[in-house]
């Protein structure tokens, strides 16, 4: 069983500089075709100050930083029962290359069904760029299988 005492509790931030070269490459590998994801003058020209980040690509800022991989490790969660359950974002304001964001996260809970052969772990995340200003919200649950 998942420990409890991590119920409310913060994960490391997670900090990232965002790269032009990064989101071109994000966005090709999710077969993103809008030139506004690839391209910095259709960018421009919809509005955008640089290539904005694809709607998904936050969710990969805590991977990177090895912030998941520590979390996991530290709750005790064999990546081999692990499921990724669900994954939602609400934004607030665009994010572009030449960003620097943050995401902060906590451990927001922590329930179990099928009588314990099934824990989940939610967590949820605020991201904030090089102004302090919420950029988005994101929360996934992680599934357990026991």
């Amino acid at each position: 069983m998942i420990d409890r005492a991590w119920l409310g509790r913060d994960l490391p931030p997670s900090e990232m500089l965002v790269d032009r070269a990064r989101l071109q490459f994000f966005a090709r590998t999710i077969g993103e075709t809008d030139p506004v994801y690839l391209d910095v003058s259709a960018a421009r020209d919809a509005g955008y100050r640089d290539l904005p980040a694809p709607p998904t690509f936050l969710f990969s800022v805590e991977l990177d930083s090895g912030t998941t991989d520590w979390m996991l490790r530290e709750m005790e969660i064999p990546l081999a029962k692990l499921l990724h359950g669900e994954q939602s974002f609400r934004y607030h304001r665009p994010v572009c290359a030449g960003d620097r964001i943050t995401v902060q996260s906590t451990i927001s809970e922590i329930y179990d069904k099928k009588g314990g052969a099934l824990e989940f772990v939610t967590r949820s995340s605020r991201v904030t760029n090089q102004n302090n200003e919420l950029v988005a919200e994101l929360r996934s649950v992680l599934v357990v299988r026991h």
